[in-house]
Order: C-alpha cells, then structure tokens, then sequence
C-alpha cells in the first residue's frame, strides 16, 4: 500500500483530444497517467482507450495500474471503444482491492458537478 500522506488530491482524465472536464487534472498519454497516479493521491479516474499512435492504450494503463497496486478510489471508463471498455474493466475487476470502485461506463453529469464544486473549495 502507497503511502498518500503529503501527496496532492486530484481527480485524473486521460484522454489524447477530448477536452478535460472541470475539477480534473489532464493526462494525454498513458505514461503521464500512470506518473499522476503514482505521485498524487486520485480520487475519481476517467480513462479512454485509444490513446494515439505510438502510445500506450487504456488496456495497458490498466495493467500497469494493477501490476503497480496505484489504484484510485473510484475508476470510470469513457472510451467510445466497446473492446477497450471490456479490456480495461476486465483487467481492472479482477486486480483490483475490494475499496476500489469500478464503473463501467462514463462519468454522470452529477460525478462531474461534485469533481468541479471539490475543486473550487481547495
């Protein structure tokens, strides 16, 4: 278990071209994902799938996360990809610790407005 006493709290988005919701910090690629997640104690994660030429996919963000035991507290998946979806869920239901929260979908509006409200209060 990582120790998350003196890290930063933030809410992550990895996404290569969609625009970075309110309330959240922005990772373009994999390697910037897994750096924020090691680095920083996460509370909601939002990951794509397809992540460009060239880059680690959300499937391998996934893995690694499992590998590297730097799970958030709770994981949405917004990829429009229905085999990146079940890719990454799947790596993520079986590694994960039972505190984790894994959805298999996007975020809900309401998830969103609570990320943007917690930002504005820090």
């Amino acid at each position: 278990m990582t120790n998350t006493e003196n890290k930063p709290k933030i809410h992550l988005y990895m996404d290569d071209w969609r625009p970075c919701p309110e309330g959240f910090a922005l990772a373009r690629t994999g390697e910037e994902c897994l750096t924020l997640l090691r680095d920083c104690e996460v509370g909601i994660l939002s990951l794509d799938h397809e992540m460009g030429p060239d880059e680690p996919s959300g499937s391998e963000v996934a893995a690694r996360i499992v590998a590297n035991g730097t799970f958030p507290k709770e994981i949405y998946l917004h990829t429009s990809s229905e085999y990146g979806r079940r890719s990454m869920y799947e790596i993520l239901y079986a590694g994960k610790p039972e505190h984790v929260i894994l959805h298999r979908d996007s975020m809900p509006e309401d998830v969103r407005r609570r990320a943007a409200a917690e930002q504005s209060q820090s």
